[in-house]
Parts: structure tokens; C-alpha cells; sequence
């Protein structure tokens, strides 16, 4: 990933946003080229594995897991992203060279891919998926909810797949080569438009400057 000094990420702006995970972009190297399926996956950070983890299933189904992977897998994760606009600027007014642009936040994830092909494995993660976007609902449902001979034949449905982590390329483009007056107007610009996690994501650069 093209990563720019001004859009470096430090490491516990990654962590927060590998913690924050939902569904990512699983992509493999096949001899019959290149396989992408979007799935939910969670991240930890067992004492033995220095990088962490990312996990998740695969639909039987799905090749993806059959097919011998070439080199590393990669999980694409992503944070809040939209377009901001050049009249957000306070520049435009000064001398009106501006122009569009994109603002994102993402994680390039690398690893080894490892096949669980095993319903105890598949079944304890679907819990604990389960559990993490049922927390916070007033009525959160839990795999037990569901009869029991329904959930092993959903499990042997599915299979579990590991992404051992060897390396992350973070990149969090958040309008940082602009000035702060500029970053305000997009921040604000941002709000009006609806894209309240963008903007934020943007305040979060004034934070971390007045942090340093």
C-alpha cells in the first residue's frame, strides 16, 4: 500500500481499529488467480501469536478454502471513508486552488491462511460473533436460542478460517496535509453531508495534535 508520512497510522490507532472490526475483504493468490469474499472476522492477540488474528467462516460452498493459497492472504479492513468536497476549505476562498478528494481509514492485513474444517471451532466462533453484535441490543439473541439439531447442520455448513497476522499496512488519509482551518471545514462539511464517522474520524486528527 502507498502509505504517505502524513498518513502514517500509529500503532494504537491500528489497534483500536482492528478492534473495532465487522466484515473485511478475505483475498487469496490461486493458480486460478485471485479470490475475494467479504465476511465478518474477529481479532485477538493470544500471548503466542505476537501479531494477532484475525477469524471468521466461510459457506462450505465457497472455494475460497479449497483453493491452494499462492504466498499470503490479505484481509482488507476498513474504517469510515467519504468524498470531501474542495468548497469545505478555507483555502478556497484564499486562493482556490483545491481540488476533491477521498478521505478513508484502512488496514491492509497479511498473513498465514489456516482451514479449521472442525464444527467445535466453527461452532465456539459463531458465539462468539454472535455475542459481540447482539451486545448492546436490548433483546440479544444468542445461538442458543436456536434448536439444536438446526445449529449443527448450519455448522457443518461452514467452515472456520484463520488468518495468522505477519504484518499490517495501515493507512489513515484524514485530510492531516491540510491546515487546521481546513480540517475544521471538512470536519463540519463532513456533519452536513451525514458522514458523522468521517468527521470524526477528522476531529480525531486535532485531537492527536493537541495530544503532541
Amino acid at each position: 500500500m502507498y502509505i504517505p508520512a502524513h498518513f502514517a497510522a500509529d500503532e494504537a490507532a491500528v489497534a483500536e481499529l482492528l478492534a473495532g472490526i465487522g466484515a473485511v475483504d478475505l483475498v487469496t493468490a490461486t493458480e486460478q488467480g485471485p479470490v475475494a469474499t467479504l465476511l465478518p472476522m474477529l481479532f485477538d492477540r493470544p500471548a503466542h501469536l505476537p501479531h494477532g488474528r484475525l477469524r471468521g467462516h466461510l459457506a462450505r460452498n465457497n472455494d475460497q478454502w479449497r483453493l491452494p493459497v499462492l504466498g499470503q492472504a490479505l484481509a482488507i479492513v476498513r474504517g469510515p471513508d467519504a468524498y470531501v468536497s474542495p468548497s469545505w476549505y478555507a483555502a478556497k476562498a484564499e486562493h482556490g486552488r483545491v481540488v476533491p478528494t477521498w478521505n478513508y481509514v484502512t488496514a491492509h492485513v497479511y498473513g498465514e491462511l489456516v482451514v479449521h474444517d472442525d464444527p467445535v471451532w466453527t461452532g465456539a466462533l459463531v458465539r462468539e460473533l454472535t455475542d459481540r453484535h447482539e451486545a448492546g441490543r436490548e433483546h440479544p439473541w444468542s445461538v442458543d436460542d436456536a434448536p439444536a439439531a438446526y445449529v449443527e447442520g448450519q455448522l457443518r455448513a461452514i467452515v472456520g478460517v484463520e488468518l495468522v497476522i505477519s504484518r499490517v499496512e495501515a493507512k489513515f488519509k484524514l485530510s492531516q496535509n491540510r491546515s487546521d482551518a481546513d480540517l475544521r471545514g471538512v470536519a463540519s462539511g463532513l456533519d452536513g453531508a451525514g458522514q458523522h464517522a468521517a468527521a470524526e474520524a477528522v476531529r480525531g486528527v486535532f485531537r492527536a495534535g493537541a495530544d503532541g
